[in-house]
């Protein structure tokens, strides 16, 4: 029988071994890594995305409610091109700016056939207040169990100041007429998005 050195015994006795589970959200596969927790930190977390929505994929199906409680459905923009975009939460100066900027250039939308559509974790109240205060012309929608954005993958960990939390990320789709994902924009500017979108 071979003999094992001290310090190999020491390793195999102190290493964690990773455990891999599958999990299955919206219909997409996810294989998830975790190293558990040791005297070291906290334990690393690794998703490894194996599907992702991208240009001509089929838009996620979707139904919430709107700043006055109305259900809104992907289904009802049949026909119409749709831009829904996701933000992180109202009255913030960069959400601010985006809702703004989209609303100044609404009639350019509406000329071309375009409906608007905004997506957040806020309350519907919060939605109310924020589209009256800045005279918003597009519902918004409040999906506070995170189950749009999930969907549309506008949520996840995030990392601000070295402190890690969930939340929303900034991402914009435009969806045409048969609910197909024409383009996805990641890099938002706040101050241009009406640019971004129509070019």
């Amino acid at each position: 029988m071979k003999a094992i050195r001290p310090d190999e015994a020491k390793r195999r006795r102190t290493h964690k071994p990773l455990a891999v589970s599958w999990q299955c959200i919206e219909g997409k596969e996810r294989k998830t890594t975790r190293r558990r927790q040791n005297k070291y930190g906290p334990r690393l977390l690794k998703i490894k995305q194996k599907t992702m929505l991208k240009k001509g994929d089929k838009a996620p199906d979707f139904a919430g409610r709107d700043q006055d409680g109305k259900e809104i459905k992907l289904s009802h923009f049949k026909g119409s091109k749709l831009v829904l975009y996701f933000y992180p939460k109202d009255n913030t100066p960069g959400c601010t700016a985006e809702a703004c900027d989209l609303r100044d250039n609404y009639h350019k939308f509406e000329s071309i056939g375009y409906k608007i559509v905004g997506v957040s974790k806020d309350n519907e109240k919060s939605h109310k207040g924020f589209i009256e205060k800045f005279s918003l012309p597009f519902p918004l929608i409040s999906d506070t169990e995170t189950t749009i954005l999930k969907a549309y993958e506008a949520w996840g960990r995030k990392k601000f100041m070295g402190r890690e939390y969930d939340g929303i990320f900034r991402r914009t789709f435009v969806i045409d007429e048969n609910g197909i994902i024409l383009n996805i924009i990641d890099k938002v500017d706040t101050k241009a998005h009406s640019k971004q979108i129509l070019g």
